[in-house]
C-alpha cells in the first residue's frame, strides 16, 4: 500500500499530463471538446479513474467516449513515460457525473423557489386581522395589563 499523500500527487500529475496534451495524443477529429476534471489514483497504483466532461450535445459525447476508450493504451504509455514510476496505472476512463447532478439540483432549486415565490404573491396585498397593536398596554380603557406570575 503506497502513502496516500504520494497517491494524491500522481493522481494530480496524471491529470496535469493528460489535460495538457489529450488533443496531441489522440488525434482524432471525433474527439470533443474535453475537459479532464479529476483523477483518482487507487491505493496501490495500479489503477487510475480518469473523469472527462464532454462540452456538447449527447451524440458529441458518444463519440468522445469511445474516441477515449479506442485510445487508452496511447494515455496509458505517454504518462508511463512522463511519471518515470516503476508501475503506471492503468487508466479507466469515466464520463463525470457532476456536470448532470449539478442541473438537476438547479432545477430542484428553481421549482422550491418558484413553490416559494406563490405564497409570498397571495401575502403582497395582505393586511393583519385584527388591531394594529394587538399588545394590552396601560392606556387601554384604563386598564392595567395583568399581573405576571413569578413565583
Amino acid at each position: 500500500m503506497a502513502d496516500p499523500a504520494r497517491a494524491l500527487k500522481i493522481a494530480d500529475r496524471i491529470r496535469e499530463l493528460i489535460a495538457a496534451n489529450l488533443q496531441q495524443i489522440v488525434k482524432d477529429p471525433d474527439l470533443g471538446f474535453v475537459t479532464i476534471t479529476d483523477v483518482r489514483v487507487t491505493g496501490d497504483l495500479q489503477n487510475a479513474s480518469v473523469f472527462y466532461t464532454v462540452f456538447g450535445d449527447e451524440a458529441q459525447r458518444e463519440r468522445s467516449a469511445r474516441v477515449l476508450e479506442a485510445n487508452r493504451g496511447k494515455l496509458r504509455s505517454f504518462v508511463g513515460k512522463q511519471l518515470g514510476i516503476r508501475l503506471t496505472p492503468t487508466p479507466e476512463i469515466l464520463p463525470d457525473g457532476v456536470p448532470e447532478n449539478a442541473s438537476h439540483i438547479d432545477d430542484l432549486l428553481r421549482s422550491a423557489r418558484e413553490r416559494d415565490e406563490d405564497p409570498a404573491r397571495s401575502r403582497s396585498g395582505a393586511t393583519p386581522a385584527g388591531d394594529a397593536d394587538p399588545y394590552r398596554t396601560k392606556d387601554d380603557e384604563g386598564e392595567q395589563p395583568p399581573p405576571s406570575s413569578k413565583a
